[in-house]
């Protein structure tokens, strides 16, 4: 096997025995299969679209087996398996569908002739030569763009995947995706032809991010600032994790009067802003820190588990048996709830003891997306204006278990008194619960959601820098991004394409990414890797 797609990589090199993740190689060989199924499919797409077929079976698919194939989503080779025979079933059905057009069904590239294996076995020997570096004839920097391009794909794949389950949607996302997959099969680009796809792709992903901000606004109200306890209620218990506001809402609903109480967990947090979630007084607290710490705080929960499109860090850890999973979510042996009927979950809930008696904890603050911190604009300009304000840092962007993301929560310590800290997405565990204090009634850390809120977030930068009319790069704004999978690396696509630069990104720079292509990098954008805090923060501040 050979995976680098995540910032926990072997050696920062590239995992080949076992993955950092936990990831076998089988699964692995599944996962490259997949991909190289998937590009055979997006040839026909990309040909179907020229002569009017246009499937949205197709579309849909093709984002929920990209998504089954980001770091720490699913684990489970029998449904990857199932994945791999559905794509080539579409493929012919698409064929069929574009040669009965009079379209051009004759593609000489590979993966359409792929053929699937009959056993877990063939398939995984089959994906054994279609992976990340199976052809050695493509040069170090072209591949490596190719790569920033295939795991830029993988993260709007995701975001466009939660913008569909609401009903929002744009043809132009699916053929990007499309056509992103198609050309890594072709020899004939340039490196600045290459560069031109990548920056591309973070224009799509930014309309996938503004999908999903519409989605989920649009579904269950704009995000309100909410306080949400730490604690636990007294009764039968349900943990929600992930990111999939739906899986959220059913769970609601079906347990409603059932006297259980349903905790958030991870990125689940900034459901209680939404104020069609909030209404249900069941919906009650905050369970855990941070993500890297699930399989230890999973077995000290007294309920029923639900992992929504995301799956525990260590897949390897002992199994528990109240965990579900639900979306793309993926182990062997782990019931999945595919059609939104949770019964399995309550029942397992019903049967568990639940929290013996109320505890009391501390409390955070969510709901500060883009509505929200708007909202106060005119008092954010006028404490910058009368310096109240002196500075704005997003710290922001994913977590993990490697050892160097104490820098994040360091950062956020030492920044000045009088600058605020503007957070999402799983990174902010780190420090979430800290009492930063507030400026003139403005929390000082302000909590803009999940990764799936980045549009909030650019938004924010925008809306500051039309009220100063200055560039976003001219704002006393830094961004300081922590990264770990593939969603982060198509939002780091974005802010290129918007055109930020400084960017600090960590705890260590993409193994995918090579020498030369950072060289293009760091002189178009000035991104740099994170040191320490307090260099950092001499750096940036003077």
């Amino acid at each position: 096997m050979f995976c680098y797609q995540c910032e926990q990589t072997a050696k920062g090199e590239g995992c080949t025995i076992v993955g950092v993740c936990g990831k076998q190689p089988e699964v692995a060989a599944l996962q490259d299969l997949l991909i190289h199924a998937l590009k055979g499919l997006s040839l026909y797409a990309v040909e179907g679209r020229k002569v009017g077929v246009i499937e949205q079976e197709v579309n849909i698919f093709t984002c929920e087996a990209l998504f089954a194939t980001l770091t720490n989503v699913n684990f489970d080779s029998h449904r990857l398996v199932r994945l791999i025979h559905r794509c080539a079933e579409l493929s012919e059905k698409l064929k069929e569908k574009i040669r009965a057009k009079a379209g051009n069904v004759n593609l000489p590239d590979c993966p359409v002739t792929f053929r699937p294996g009959a056993t877990v076995e063939e398939l995984a020997k089959q994906g054994e030569t279609v992976g990340l570096k199976s052809d050695i004839s493509v040069a170090p920097d072209i591949l490596s763009l190719q790569h920033i391009l295939l795991f830029g794909i993988k993260g709007i794949a995701a975001y466009a995947d939660h913008a569909q389950i609401l009903g929002q949607e744009d043809d132009k996302v699916y053929a990007f995706i499309h056509e992103g997959l198609a050309v890594t099969l072709k020899k004939d680009l340039s490196l600045d032809d290459w560069v031109g796809l990548v920056l591309k792709c973070g224009e799509i992903n930014l309309r996938a991010m503004e999908l999903l901000d519409a989605a989920n606004t649009g579904t269950y109200g704009h995000p309100v600032p909410a306080q949400v306890p730490l604690g636990a209620k007294k009764g039968k218990a349900i943990l929600v994790s992930g990111h999939d506001l739906k899986d959220m809402e059913e769970i609601l609903k079906q347990t409603e009067g059932k006297g259980i109480y349903v905790y958030t967990h991870g990125e689940m947090l900034p459901a209680h802003g939404y104020p069609n979630l909030k209404k249900y007084s069941h919906l009650y607290g905050h369970y855990g820190t941070a993500w890297q710490n699930q399989a230890r705080e999973f077995a000290g929960f007294p309920g029923a588990i639900l992992m929504t499109t995301n799956c525990i860090q260590k897949p390897r850890e002992p199994y528990i048996d109240n965990i579900f999973t639900s979306g793309q979510a993926g182990w062997p042996g782990v019931i999945h709830i595919s059609d939104y009927n949770f019964s399995p979950v309550i029942e397992k809930a019903m049967s568990m003891p639940g929290f013996s008696e109320d505890t009391n904890g501390r409390s955070v603050m969510v709901g500060f997306g883009r509505n929200a911190v708007l909202g106060v604009a005119d008092k954010v300009i006028e404490a910058v204006k009368a310096k109240a304000i002196s500075h704005f840092f997003l710290v922001a962007g994913c977590d993990g278990a490697k050892p160097g993301r104490n820098y994040y929560t360091e950062f956020v310590e030492k920044a000045p008194k009088d600058s605020i800290i503007l957070t999402l997405a799983c990174g902010k565990f780190r420090f979430f619960d800290k009492d930063l204090g507030n400026i003139g009634g403005i929390p000082r850390l302000l909590d803009i959601g999940q990764c799936n809120d980045a549009y909030s977030a650019v938004q924010i930068a925008v809306a500051l820098a039309n009220a100063f009319n200055v560039g976003v790069n001219e704002l006393p704004l830094s961004m300081i991004l922590s990264w770990y999978e593939q969603k982060a690396v198509s939002i780091l696509l974005t802010l290129l394409h918007l055109g930020i630069k400084g960017i600090r990104l960590g705890p260590s720079l993409p193994a995918f990414i090579s020498p030369n292509v950072l060289d293009v990098l760091v002189k178009n954008f000035d991104i740099k890797p994170i040191t320490t805090p307090d260099e950092d923060l001499k750096a940036i501040l003077g």
